[in-house]
């Protein structure tokens, strides 16, 4: 998928602005004042009537679904395919022969029957899959409910005219306003004019109008429209994309758009995007609009005033539901199965009517040479396609659903077994998805419980807001430490809240047996060290020198090169009186060391990482967190990371650049959702088979772009709508077993597709030379069908099949050219003992029983000898053909030997035995033999046959070797 980029052009500049769009760019580049007046809105809210208006113009504030097609024209869609439009035109045509124009006691309409079950089944499952993108859609749109505080200004009808004005306004695109995008690039595109915007944006933000003092109204998120003033506190749920206008310890969990685990602070200041050399600024990633409000999001602290900048459809996550609902590209899946039924279906095109033609000229009987040809057709045609591609589609499910992973979309599977990259998230696919204090170190980097004590009031006694660090460090301490007596041995005096200008907080406590009072300060290392005027070496307090505060900033920054998260810790004894503590006491403060945390890698993920490239599956790391923390993970699972991208480096490349970079990285941080969707998309463009693991809202994009997305149980609702696998248990480990399985699916199924093809192919190349020395048909075409569905059922047991260890040790895609090559290589062998057997009926086994040879009979004009010779002919062919197909059946089912270094599943072996068995019995019983115009021939023909199938096993076993060492691979 690409993601295009709108851009906006001048004589002189260009500004583009990425995927956010430019209305959520105008919104974060410029100040409160222009972004009020773009949206014809004041910090007092709209006039009732303007929003009124708004909402007739702009609809409600929901992600609205595609609109979906009849029931009857998506079904109609599933059944169009060429293989499908074969199949029932085939299912036709031998409707009409078989049927309509045979006698009484001759019709046979089993073939229709097989051929339209087929089809029906195929389609229907291709039916159910269709409709998964609505539902994915659907459940994105389903996380936006609720109600919010809007501030609304009742009716002024002195200011009607202006009202008016602002109402006609609404009509013309304030994307496409020439004022407001002249505004634009004067404020945002060049160099020359960026100082005066920038001041300009001071000067605005000086001059604001006091914001409305109303506590406004709650209203039911759909009527929220742009340019609604909203107030919002810790707790709400973002109704839609919104600038700040007015912000206090504004603190957002945007965990569900950009995977950070740690809440966003939020800012009314102006942002200003980096420039580019020439001048234009690169456009806005998602992290860093400060100012920026995202529907679906949550308030965790703080409070805040907002205007609403873009609502429904527009903002954000409705462009990702707009995505959702496009109909997905084709997977690897897709692509093969089509690619091979196209193969299929020309040699039919161009085999059938050879025959046709060749039997009618020298046969002189044209309808016998179409119902011939139309034989010959259906037993070219893997009719048992459909069928055996769905059972092992469905076994491979069952089987995959014993490993805890549940499959919704069963052509998924196969597309597992292709899969050559896995793109992962990081938080909770190859991390626990938790916080750990890992260390509690003093200032010389030692391990110290005290430092720990420290932390542990703190954390225990601050009343803001707990965040994961507060919850690690009280779990650890709980481990370490007594805390049941440190709870009751301190008090807390005060404390000193946090904020994101300090990026610390200070809690005063006092030992309640020494009275001893002393105030702990925890926060961001250079925060704390600002504070502080000592620090404590050896239980020795000295001065905080430069050299000192150097080693300390090298120590830390080993530990977040290590991945680690590091805060510091600080304490001053007996501060000033009760009741008076603020900011000013932070002074003065003695270091006394630093916690470490992380999020650690689960113990599963080396080992499953490992697996999987011992398979030939590469996985990247596609995260929207921090590149220090990734890349310390990436290393500590294994993953070697040789090179990076950021989510603006991806902003920055065009396609082929992208596609061009991401072949050489294996970490990709501080992407948006939309950039983790391009980066699949070019992978894919790259021709690997992509699957991508996710979880959250912000995968649901990247998973619709790969040939298989993932995700677990415990996944938000978007992404399990998304997702084609789901696992029960959040481990890879659980996905390799998933992967042997796909690829053992597809062994399955391309055995018999490259089995049948070549003995079907063979078949005709026989009938061909038949059709040219022989004055008779080699086969009826009762007899070639009755063939073709016997063959056809012993190929029902084909997907409970053994597949060899070395097929499953590496990716396997559908190849319809590799179809083509073995069709060539290996039908022609089964023509050569075809011929063999035309031979030995003609002059040996048919003169024998009929009296004479055929020149002999045809010069005595014996009919009825003339008959037998022809039947036991064609009796010879039918049991030699079924021998043939049954034994390179199990001659290409492995690159081993058969029944000698690769054994097949008993179902098959048992099913494919009774095989032969029928077929060659079937002569023997009068019941079926005279309907079928088969008749019982001599034992010493078995002998030749067996003979003949030798020498048929020692040749392809020689060929198949061939093969291998020319393509690599026999299947």
């Amino acid at each position: 998928m690409t993601i295009m980029k709108r851009t906006t052009q001048t004589k002189t500049t260009q500004t583009t602005s990425g995927e956010l769009g430019q209305s959520l760019t105008f919104a974060a580049t410029h100040s409160v004042k222009s972004v009020c007046r773009k949206f014809h809105t004041t910090p007092d809210g709209l006039a009732i009537d303007i929003a009124q208006a708004k909402y007739d113009l702009d609809g409600p504030n929901v992600i609205t679904g595609a609109a979906e097609e009849p029931f009857i024209i998506r079904l109609l869609k599933s059944f169009a395919s060429p293989f499908t439009f074969i199949l029932i035109a085939l299912a036709g045509i031998s409707y009409i022969t078989n049927v309509v124009l045979a006698t009484d006691g001759e019709k046979d309409p089993s073939t229709v029957i097989i051929i339209t079950s087929m089809v029906f089944i195929s389609g229907i499952i291709d039916f159910v899959q269709s409709s998964k993108g609505a539902s994915a859609a659907a459940a994105l749109s389903k996380m936006v409910t609720s109600t919010t505080r809007v501030i609304r200004r009742p009716i002024d009808f002195d200011d009607l005219a202006t009202d008016q004005d602002s109402s006609q306004n609404l009509n013309q695109n304030s994307d496409e306003s020439t004022d407001e995008l002249k505004d634009f690039e004067d404020e945002y595109a060049t160099d020359e004019t960026a100082g005066e915007s920038e001041d300009a944006a001071d000067e605005d933000e000086a001059s604001e109008p006091k914001l409305a003092s109303a506590l406004g109204e709650e209203i039911p998120f759909e009527q929220v429209v742009i340019g609604d003033i909203i107030r919002l506190a810790s707790g709400d749920m973002i109704p839609a994309d919104c600038r700040v206008l007015d912000a206090k310890d504004l603190f957002v969990n945007e965990t569900a758009l950009t995977g950070e685990s740690e809440p966003v602070e939020k800012t009314a200041g102006v942002v200003h995007a980096r420039r580019r050399a020439d001048g234009t600024r690169y456009p806005l990633s998602l992290s860093e609009c400060t100012n920026l409000l995202f529907a679906g999001t949550t308030v965790q602290s703080g409070s805040a005033t907002v205007v609403v900048v873009a609502t429904g459809n527009k903002t954000y996550v409705g462009t990702m539901s707009e995505m959702l609902q496009q109909p997905s590209g084709e997977t690897s899946f897709d692509e093969g199965l089509k690619s091979v039924s196209k193969v299929l279906v020309s040699f039919m095109l161009i085999m059938c009517p050879i025959v046709f033609f060749a039997n009618g000229f020298l046969k002189g009987d044209w309808f016998d040479a179409l119902l011939f040809s139309v034989s010959v057709a259906v037993g070219i045609t893997p009719q048992m396609l459909p069928v055996i591609v769905t059972t092992c589609l469905s076994r491979g499910g069952t089987q995959m659903a014993k490993q805890d992973v549940i499959v919704k979309n069963p052509a998924a599977i196969q597309n597992l077994g292709a899969m050559d990259i896995l793109c992962t998230d990081k938080t909770g696919t190859i991390t626990a998805d938790e916080v750990v204090l890992e260390r509690h170190l003093n200032i010389l980097g030692e391990e110290d419980a005290r430092v720990l004590r420290h932390a542990y009031l703190n954390s225990y006694f601050q009343t803001g807001l707990r965040n994961l660090i507060d919850k690690a460090i009280i779990k650890t301490s709980n481990d370490e430490l007594p805390t049941n007596l440190l709870s009751i041995e301190y008090e807390k005096i005060d404390e000193v809240p946090f904020d994101f200008e300090r990026r610390r907080m200070s809690v005063v406590v006092r030992n309640t047996k020494t009275n001893k009072t002393q105030m702990i300060t925890k926060g961001a290392v250079e925060e704390v060290l600002n504070a502080c005027s000592f620090v404590d070496l050896d239980s020795e307090i000295k001065p905080l020198t430069p050299a000192q505060r150097k080693s300390v900033m090298d120590r830390v920054y080993q530990l977040n090169q290590e991945g680690m998260r590091v805060v510091g810790v600080a304490q001053k004894s007996d501060p000033r009186g009760v009741g008076e503590f603020g900011v000013d006491d932070e002074r003065d403060m003695v270091l006394i060391g630093y916690l470490a945390f992380l999020d650690p890698p689960k113990e599963s993920a080396r080992e499953a990482i490992a697996k999987l490239n011992q398979r030939g599956v590469q996985v990247k790391v596609l995260t929207g967190d921090n590149e220090g923390v990734a890349a310390a993970v990436c290393k500590k699972v294994g993953i070697h990371v040789d090179e990076l991208l950021l989510g603006s480096d991806v902003e920055n490349l065009n396609d082929e650049q992208l596609k061009e970079r991401v072949e050489k990285t294996q970490l990709f941080a501080k992407l948006s959702p939309m950039q983790k969707a391009r980066v699949v998309s070019a992978l894919r463009s790259n021709n690997h088979v992509v699957g991508f693991m996710g979880d959250g809202i912000n995968d649901a994009a990247a998973m619709r772009s790969s040939d298989v997305g993932i995700s677990v149980d415990t996944a938000v609702d978007v992404a399990k709508e998304s997702a084609d696998i789901i696992l029960l248990q959040k481990d890879l480990l659980v996905l390799e077993h998933g992967v042997e399985e796909g690829r053992r699916t597809y062994g399955n199924t391309i055995k018999y597709i490259k089995a049948t093809a070549s003995s079907n192919f063979g078949n005709v190349l026989s009938v061909l030379v038949a059709s040219f020395f022989l004055p008779f048909l080699p086969m009826s075409a009762l007899q070639l069908l009755l063939l073709g569905l016997v063959y056809t059922v012993t190929c029902i047991a084909i997907p409970w099949d053994n597949v060899d260890d070395s097929f499953l040790s590496s990716p396997r895609s559908w190849d319809a050219h590799s179809i083509t090559n073995f069709m060539l290589w290996i039908g022609p062998i089964s023509s050569i003992f075809d011929v063999l057997t035309f031979a030995l009926m003609f002059f040996m086994v048919s003169p024998t029983l009929a009296g004479g040879t055929w020149a002999e009979l045809t010069a005595a004009g014996n009919t009825a000898a003339q008959t037998l010779f022809i039947l036991s002919f064609q009796t010879g062919w039918f049991i030699e053909s079924m021998w043939t197909q049954t034994f390179v059946l199990h001659a290409l089912r492995t690159n081993k030997i058969p029944f000698v270094q690769s054994m097949p599943s008993a179902s098959l072996l048992t099913l494919t035995t009774a095989g032969i068995v029928v077929v060659s019995a079937l002569p023997y019983l009068p019941v079926f033999a005279q309907p079928l115009s088969l008749v019982a021939l001599p034992l010493s023909f078995f002998g030749w046959l067996i003979a003949l199938m030798s020498g048929y096993m020692v040749l392809i076993t020689i060929i198949k070797s061939l093969y291998v060492k020319r393509f690599g691979s026999l299947l």
